[in-house]
């Protein structure tokens, strides 16, 4: 049964110069479980820079995170600490290739599961584009 949940989004960003972008989000979402796994999904908002972006993390276990964007942009992450994944980022400017090494995962979830946190350091590398390290912090309540 989905239930309202209280998200709270956190993203950093620093590019190889050391520069850094930060953004910070609180809104309403959607919480539920499915099989083993729990999903929060929630809609991006101007100030993320995806507006009429859909976001789904998909909690697997303690292990791993999974992320798809639907929308505005359209993109599928998975974090597993320790290693790389490949995927197509696609933009009202075209699709390109994103790699992604998660470094830390720390995931933790309350009792009865009805709030926790995740937080995620990894890099990003999108061809021609971008070479970032980001933290991405998302509390739910």
């Amino acid at each position: 049964m989905k239930e309202q949940r209280l998200i709270k989004v956190i993203g950093t960003q620093r590019d190889a110069q050391g520069e850094e972008n930060k953004i910070e989000l609180v809104t309403e979402g959607n919480y539920y479980r499915k099989k083993d796994s729990l999903y929060l999904v929630y809609e991006e908002s101007e100030i993320s820079g995806m507006e009429g972006a859909t976001t789904t993390l998909k909690i697997e276990g303690e292990k791993k995170v999974s992320m798809r964007r639907f929308g505005s942009t359209v993109s599928q992450l998975i974090f597993e600490e320790g290693k790389n994944f490949t995927s197509q980022y696609s933009t009202q400017y075209g699709n390109f290739e994103m790699k992604i090494l998660t470094k830390k995962l720390y995931i933790e979830i309350g009792d009865g599961s009805k709030n926790g946190s995740i937080e995620i350091y990894y890099d990003v590398r999108i061809t021609g584009l971008a070479n970032t390290s980001n933290e991405l912090k998302v509390e739910f309540m």
